[in-house]
């Protein structure tokens, strides 16, 4: 079979040639990022935190597995295309159903393979994350770079509303996955916490788990009041993850300011940052974001290493912590804050994704921390009584 010749142009200038695969009539224009895991790419291509983004794997072979109904993070590809050394032709594992060239094709999404992946991922450590656009136009490269540097900037931009739901729902474990059942705790005595989740592209395993450790989750759109919220009387409130800039989602900072006095919180990813600028912290933009399943984290509270999975541009500058916030969780390879708690109210977050399971289950623990939380604030309402 003839290959489609294609292209990737970055706004640097710099144009990668290639061939196409997936949707190669469309073209992918995004934030080019890269992601050091070696297995995932399912849910990395499903993941909606990566909407407005490309994504490059560093793994040389990517597709050798093919793709399956079950493993995916939402109900459609959310990356903006993919860059890898070589798409696999074939997939071998009994749970694949289609091929990930077949998958791509099926959501409109345009990949591009045969590039030095290697090159291209030390220009990004360099110069940091840069706007592209893969195209198979390759006979005007110069259209291409004009037409990567006119891409919306990332910082400034909130992509949440590309990526909620458009009303609020209850989630079943049960009824998404036969083998999940809801866990009675002895946390919750087998009375399932009552959870609101505000969904800035909320993952589906975020969702199991809470499920597993005894929760019933409504899961609501991002732009709900938290009048709105409350009117559940939630045991918790959860802050999900999600695409673009933190700071632009002013009215989530204004309604989460407005819930962290009532609830026992639980916030990760864009949900961390968010509760830390909700608290007076600032939010930067990282050079080339973290992206991948082998990201150590330091626990300050016990010392102990957890191998984390990753997927952010921003983080919550450290030095502007209210004396309220305190540092729970460090980033090995670069010092970033990685996880921070209240002082008194019963809020944590961190900035990784305990439960994507790269450790298998390092992390895991911050469901039952949660979990214990509101456990504390139920047995305070029933003492009062």
């Amino acid at each position: 079979m003839k290959k489609t010749k294609a292209i990737l142009a970055l706004e640097n200038g710099k144009v990668f040639k290639g061939y196409g695969f997936g949707a190669t009539d469309v073209e992918g224009k995004g934030e080019v990022v890269f992601n050091t895991a070696m297995t995932g790419y399912q849910e990395v291509l499903t993941d909606p935190s990566y909407k407005g983004q490309i994504v490059t794997f560093t793994s040389p072979h990517i597709g050798n597995y093919g793709v399956n109904l079950q493993d995916v993070e939402s109900g459609a590809i959310q990356v903006e295309g993919i860059v890898v050394h070589e798409c696999s032709k074939t997939f071998s594992n009994f749970r694949a159903s289609i091929s990930l060239d077949e998958y791509l094709k099926k959501f409109g999404i345009i990949g591009i393979e045969g590039i030095d992946t290697r090159a291209l991922v030390r220009m990004l450590r360099d110069e940091g994350a840069m706007r592209g656009i893969i195209s198979t136009d390759v006979e005007h490269p110069e259209k291409a770079v004009e037409r990567a540097k006119a891409i919306p900037s990332m910082d400034g931009l909130d992509l949440s509303g590309n990526v909620t739901s458009d009303k609020s729902y209850n989630w079943s474990a049960a009824e998404k996955e036969d083998f999940l059942q809801v866990a009675d705790t002895e946390e919750n005595g087998g009375k399932p916490f009552k959870v609101a989740a505000m969904d800035f592209g909320i993952k589906q395993n975020i969702l199991r788990r809470l499920a597993l450790y005894g929760c019933e989750v409504t899961v609501f759109p991002a732009t709900t009041s938290a009048e709105e919220i409350l009117k559940m009387n939630p045991d918790g409130i959860f802050i999900s993850n999600g695409p673009g800039d933190p700071a632009a989602i002013t009215y989530a900072i204004e309604t989460i300011q407005n819930l962290v006095q009532e609830k026992p919180v639980f916030g990760i990813c864009l949900g961390h940052q968010l509760l830390g600028l909700a608290f007076g912290a600032k939010t930067y933009k990282l050079k080339f974001g973290h992206h991948g399943v082998n990201h150590p984290v330091k626990n300050l509270l016990t010392g102990k290493i957890e191998v984390t999975s990753q997927n952010h541009g921003f983080a919550v500058d450290v030095d502007t912590l209210p004396d309220e916030l305190e540092a729970t969780h460090i980033n090995l390879n670069d010092n970033t804050l990685s996880g921070m708690r209240h002082k008194t109210l019963p809020v944590i977050s961190v900035q990784y994704h305990p439960e994507a399971a790269p450790g298998p289950h390092d992390s895991d623990y911050l469901f039952k921390e949660f979990v214990g939380g509101m456990a504390a604030e139920r047995r305070k309402v029933k003492s009062k009584k």
